[in-house]
């Protein structure tokens, strides 16, 4: 036997879609390697959002919808057993518009850079860095949501980095002679 419905909460649930849909579009985009499949399992977290009691979720929310979100694409890549890389122009698909012409080609080299270093390292590395400093959540909220223990989470991101200045520093690679 079920409870009773659960009232849906529509302002609620409005405004957790304007805050974290673009953040999970971005997050499941790369998770999956392809924008249309990214916004259905988006749409799908949503969905499953509305039959939450708000009580319970509002305090971990981002924490629940990334949870649900990466959940879902896994459960999708394992269907289509497959993994591809996100070309560079479906990322700036999302991307927001940044400020000041004369900053805005360093930048872009200098992130391409970073990205293409950043999608070199291993699956869990990449998870965990881009869940720490493209969506902001902690080392705790990083382990709830990837299954990763704290201790680990740590681990990778710390080692993710190191490999990234490492080839930073070493700076673009040397062009073959001839």
């Amino acid at each position: 036997m079920t409870g009773p419905p659960i009232e849906v909460d529509a302002a609620w649930v409005r405004s957790a879609v304007e805050r974290f849909e673009g953040p999970l579009t971005s997050y499941a985009a790369r998770l999956l390697g392809d924008a249309e499949s990214a916004r259905d399992v988006v749409q799908d977290t949503f969905l499953r959002l509305c039959a939450q009691p708000r009580g319970p979720l509002e305090p971990r929310l981002a924490e629940w919808l990334f949870t649900v979100c990466r959940n879902r694409a896994l459960d999708v890549l394992r269907k289509e057993s497959r993994m591809t890389q996100l070309s560079e122009e479906q990322v700036q698909v999302r991307t927001s518009p940044d400020p000041g012409p004369p900053d805005v080609a360093e930048r872009r080299e200098s992130t391409a850079r970073v990205l293409h270093l950043l999608d070199a390292l291993p699956p869990g590395q990449r998870e965990v860095i881009r869940l720490k400093f493209q969506n902001g959540f902690s080392y705790q909220e990083i382990s709830r949501i990837s299954g990763y223990s704290v201790g680990n989470v740590g681990y990778l991101i710390h080692v993710g980095l190191k490999t990234i200045r490492g080839q930073l520093a070493e700076g673009p690679p040397a062009k073959a002679q001839a």
